[in-house]
């Protein structure tokens, strides 16, 4: 015990008096290394002079001998430096090991096989404190780590980093050598025999893979969850990646099969006929003809405009042969928190999952599929951070036309944003949604009842996936914040109104449009004078 103490007491005094030790040296190297000052330079001969030609080869040839001696000088103290570092490195790692309680995982390099089980130890206790196999309790909403989302071609990221853009080919080499590493990888994984099925395997290809995931915990490692196509339609190959700062470990490799996964489209609703049509195209599109496993529940407040949806339903019921919606009404003021929590609660089947929705938001099938892969009962809820799309008259109000709405929704910096802010599209198994508490009915009108949602989520043992999605957006309608609202609601409303028109450099134009006018007119003018 008492040499272990004065090891310890030791051990920071030989740190020292190595920093002490390389700081000398690299004074001595500096003032070695120091050129001559000017009054010990050779003079030039005159330019005219009749000796000047071999005056300059005689003073370069003596420049060029002194850079050589230089040089020599340098690569000498260099290797001295080197020798005196590794010397001391081995002094320093000889004392460690001799005392391995200095050490969080000792490695013996004379036992190999009790060092690479010390190493997958380590490494392994890494995937079991990051949240890979269960959710933590998180103490706010900004304490979420937010997952990344990425295909063959695309990386949709929330970092933008300087470029500022949503979506982007992996441009920096290290993460495009991440990505093609992990799919390669989950491949091989796929492709590799089970010893048991006598059947001739499937040879799954990069060609198979439709989607994945990923995040990183700063001091934990990166968890990929990567999506393939299956057996049959409907069914997926889901492989669960760790790269706990070292060798990429595999934590998972399951059939997962959505096939008869029903999900249950909620949207509230008050007034607004004309955009529950569009919405409902929509709806027709993806939901009913593309995906087909889906039910529309809506909850419609008061009586006005009130014939007019329900036509707009029993329309599309008779037109596309579907029966699968539930039209509640209630005669009361607006609250999307109640809507959704009536809805949630008006379910009578089997356990199914929900995705609350808005009247304004245009989506995919291939989201219904993201939806379905990323909840699980008592294990995961889903947070899409959705495309908000600016004000379409100011984006092409230099065009002749304002395109379809097919052709406008681009995931690109000057169209819209994602929307990091906003936690009101979920996805969420009836289940969880119930044992969780549902929405707080106290809270009326709009805006508070998502976040409040999102942090009983977070403070519970669930696992909160949170990742921009390719396939939901929500589409640009003029914002009307009323007097009714409440100063928080008030400000909420507000901001996401200023950041629902246009980009920085867009709104930036439309501020100086007079200068900007002002300008071309006087070069319009300048070049006539020419």
């Amino acid at each position: 015990m008492m040499l272990r103490r004065g090891f310890t007491l030791f051990l920071p005094r030989l740190v020292g008096l190595l920093v002490v030790a390389c700081c000398s040296m690299s004074i001595v190297y500096m003032l070695a290394c120091t050129p001559k000052g000017d009054n010990q330079q050779l003079a030039l001969p005159r330019v005219h002079s009749p000796t000047a030609k071999e005056g300059y080869e005689a003073i370069l040839q003596e420049r060029e001998e002194q850079n050589r001696n230089y040089i020599i000088s340098l690569k000498k103290q260099i290797a001295q430096l080197k020798a005196e570092l590794q010397g001391r490195t081995e002094q320093l790692k000889n004392m460690q090991n001799q005392h391995p309680d200095s050490l969080d995982i000792q490695l013996d390099h004379s036992k190999p096989e009790k060092a690479q089980a010390n190493l997958l130890a380590f490494l392994r206790s890494q995937v079991d404190k990051a949240e890979v196999h269960s959710g933590v309790k998180l103490s706010t909403e900004y304490a979420a780590v937010p997952f990344e989302s990425f295909t063959l071609q695309k990386v949709y990221q929330l970092e933008t980093g300087l470029t500022r853009h949503p979506e982007e080919k992996p441009v920096r080499k290290d993460k495009r050598d991440e990505l093609i590493e992990v799919i390669e990888l989950a491949v091989g994984s796929l492709n590799k025999p089970d010893g048991v099925s006598k059947a001739k395997p499937r040879v799954y290809t990069a060609s198979d893979f439709v989607e994945g995931i990923y995040r990183t915990e700063k001091n934990k490692g990166t968890l990929y969850e990567l999506t393939f196509k299956g057996d049959a339609k409907h069914q997926f190959k889901k492989i669960v990646l760790f790269r706990p700062f070292g060798p990429v470990m595999k934590v998972k490799n399951e059939n997962v099969n959505m096939a008869d996964t029903l999900i249950n489209v909620i949207v509230p609703l008050a007034k607004r006929a004309s955009k529950f049509r569009q919405f409902m195209q929509n709806f027709r599109e993806m939901g009913i003809q593309q995906d087909g496993r889906i039910h529309l529940t809506v909850v419609y407040f008061g009586k006005e405009q009130m014939n007019e949806v329900k036509s707009i339903l029993e329309n599309t019921s008779k037109s596309a042969n579907f029966k699968n919606f539930t039209f509640i009404q209630l005669n009361e003021e607006f609250s999307r928190g109640k809507g959704l929590d009536v809805g949630a609660r008006y379910w009578k089947g089997n356990n199914v999952v929900l995705f609350f929705c808005d009247v304004d938001i245009y989506f995919t099938a291939e989201f219904l599929n993201s939806c379905r892969l990323n909840t699980q009962p008592g294990k995961k809820v889903f947070y899409p951070v959705l495309f908000s799309q600016y004000n379409p008259s100011i984006i092409y109000g230099h065009h002749d036309s304002i395109p379809s709405l097919e052709q406008q929704l681009i995931i690109k910096k000057e169209t819209g944003f994602w929307r990091d802010f906003g936690f009101g599209m979920t996805c969420q198994y009836r289940s969880d949604f119930i044992n969780i508490g549902g929405f707080d009915l106290d809270i009326k009108g709009w805006g508070g009842e998502d976040v409040h949602l999102y942090r009983k989520y977070l403070h519970s043992n669930l696992m909160v996936i949170r990742t921009p999605v390719r396939g939901l957006f929500h589409l640009w309608h003029e914002k009307q914040c009323l007097d009714e609202l409440t100063p928080e609601q008030y400000k909420m409303c507000m901001q996401s109104k200023a950041m629902n028109e246009a980009s920085h450099g867009q709104l930036g134009m439309l501020v100086f449009k007079q200068e900007i006018e002002t300008h071309l007119h006087r070069q319009k003018l300048s070049s006539k004078k020419t």
